[in-house]
Order: structure tokens, then sequence, then C-alpha cells
């Protein structure tokens, strides 16, 4: 199995990190259903911001089964190493560097995937934060700025060389932001050139899908996003096929409304009634997006104001008779 510095995974799945999305209650449910470890959303590195509200949600590793992996987020190499020494003293088990974030508003300060276009830049972030931390330090990156500018293998060797314990990367480039088809070829040169476990990133949803990029790439396992929102079982049902080959049976709806309601529920608890109730609607369309006649009821559940009413729908919605639920697995 991969092993990241000292903690070896139990098995070659990871929930890739993604703002607005992999939250403390998502992470420990994805955990939950078979991924070996849930890395953060990212945290800004200028640590003066981290007293907003957004900032101490993304903070709180409450609860969370190690390995705690926290995704920094800069441009500044000082600063990147102390937020990740910040981070560390709060429990970080292993820090993640994001320059893989294809966002404008992140791309625009010369952060996420942008760092790929000023490889001395990247040296710099890469030793300052390495020697600032005593844990394992792992790279997010993407294949390169634009199709015309794929350097992922240089800075790979590059991060090796440094000290980086882990690379993951997305087989896109910045330019491609989540268009098109994820490439993997990339990836494939980058495991046959680095001795650091490397893990393969874009496009993964399925059980086959998994096998074949496990396969065509080498790599040392996979980050799975897109995929397992509203679908937090998939890293069950991928797990399972990759040791049998056989596929689990598809998740019945009623079980399916127990894990949406168990998910609500601990949004509600983690964020409050008001942040908790706006959350939980973007969680239910992932989960409802495949639904028959989801669109009415979605139209309806996101005028909701209160948990109660929440629950309430969604119990009526699946047939389930009480909210006062665990989630599945």
């Amino acid at each position: 199995m991969p092993k990241i510095g000292p903690y070896t995974l139990d098995n070659k799945l990871i929930l890739a990190p993604m703002a607005g999305v992999t939250d403390l209650p998502f992470r420990q449910l994805c955990r939950k259903n078979g991924a070996a470890m849930a890395v953060s959303e990212m945290v800004i590195a200028d640590t003066k911001f981290w007293n907003s509200r957004k900032s101490k949600f993304r903070l709180n590793h409450t609860g969370e089964p190690s390995p705690k992996s926290v995704q920094i987020a800069g441009s500044d190499p000082a600063m990147l190493a102390h937020a990740a020494a910040e981070n560390v003293r709060r429990g970080a088990e292993i820090i993640d560097i994001n320059m893989g974030c294809p966002a404008k508003k992140v791309c625009n300060k010369a952060a996420g995937s942008a760092l790929m276009r000023d490889e001395p830049l990247v040296e710099e972030i890469l030793r300052a934060v390495v020697q600032a931390v005593d844990v394992p330090v792992t790279l997010k990156m993407r294949t390169g700025w634009s199709p015309d500018e794929k350097n992922a293998l240089r800075i790979a060797q590059l991060a090796e060389a440094i000290g980086i314990s882990a690379l993951a990367v997305h087989g896109r480039t910045r330019q491609c932001g989540y268009s098109g088809n994820a490439e993997y070829d990339t990836i494939a040169r980058i495991k046959a050139a680095v001795s650091i476990p490397v893990f393969a990133n874009g496009d993964i949803d399925s059980p086959e899908k998994a096998k074949q990029v496990l396969q065509h790439t080498g790599a040392d396992g996979l980050l799975i996003g897109r995929a397992a929102q509203g679908r937090p079982w998939i890293f069950k049902e991928i797990n399972h096929y990759l040791d049998t080959g056989e596929h689990l049976p598809a998740l019945p709806q009623d079980e399916v409304g127990k894990a949406l309601l168990a998910h609500v529920q601990s949004l509600h608890t983690f964020y409050g009634d008001l942040m908790g109730v706006r959350i939980a609607r973007k969680h239910v369309g992932w989960y409802l997006k495949n639904s028959e006649n989801n669109q009415p009821f979605k139209a309806t559940f996101n005028l909701l104001e209160t948990p109660k009413e929440q629950l309430d729908d969604l119990m009526a919605f699946f047939g389930v008779r009480t909210a006062n639920l665990s989630h599945t697995g």
C-alpha cells in the first residue's frame, strides 16, 4: 500500500482537496466509506486571515482520523513555511502544497497552478516548506500551465530532490480547467522518473476507470474528487472492485436517503443552523443529481430555512422514518 512518510495508507484511494467541499463532515464521511486519507480544502497561507469565520471552519480537525493532511495555498515562500508550521502545531500530520487549483481568483494571485509558470519560485517554496516542518510535505499539481507548457515532469524531479514525500498530479493543464478529458501519459512519465509515491487525479469516476488509470500510469494510488460529491460510497465501490474484480450492488435508495440525512445532520451540527442549512443545499443537489423528479424537489428544498424543515423534507422524499441515523459503512 502507498506510504507517505511514516504513514502507510490502508488502500490506494484518497479524497482530493476541493474548496468548498472537503470540509470536516465530508472528510469524515468519506473516510468511513473507504477513503484511506482525506485532504482538507485549501487554507490560505496568510495567517492574518485565519480569524475569519470561513478559515476557522477550514482549520477544524476535531475527531479526524490520522493521517490528517492539510493543504495550504499561496505564493510567498516564507508565508507558506509559517502556515505549514502553524498547521503542524495545530495537529496537521501531512502538509500539502497547492499548485493545482485552476481558479482565476487563486491564479490571479500567482498561487495554485499559476506557480508552475515560475520554476525558481516553485523551488523556493518547496525548500521553505520542507525545511519548516518535521512532517511529510506533499505537492499537488497539474501537468503544466497549458498544453504547450507542460513542465510537471521537471517539477516532479525537482520536488523529489528537495524532499517532497509524495506527488498528486491532475491530468490537465491549468488552461484546460476541468474541460475535455484528463490525460494520463504525463502522469505515467512522472511515475517512471521519480521514486516517491505518485497519485493520479482527474476524471476517475468509476471502479473500471480507477483500475484503468492505475494500470496505465503505474501510479501508487488515486485521488478522487468530483466523483465523490453526492456519492461518498464511491471509495467503497472502487476498493471492492480493485480487490475482487466484482461490483458491489447499487446502493438502495433508502440507504442513499439515510446517508444523505446523516450528512445533512452533521453539517447542521458543524456549522450551526444558518450556515448548515445553506451548505446542505449544494450537497443535497449532488446526491440527487441522478434521481427522478429531482428538479421540483430541489427547487422547494432550496427555499427551506431551518434544519427541521430540511430533515423532514428529505425523510418524506426518501420514505425514511427517522432522521436519527448513521451514514453508510
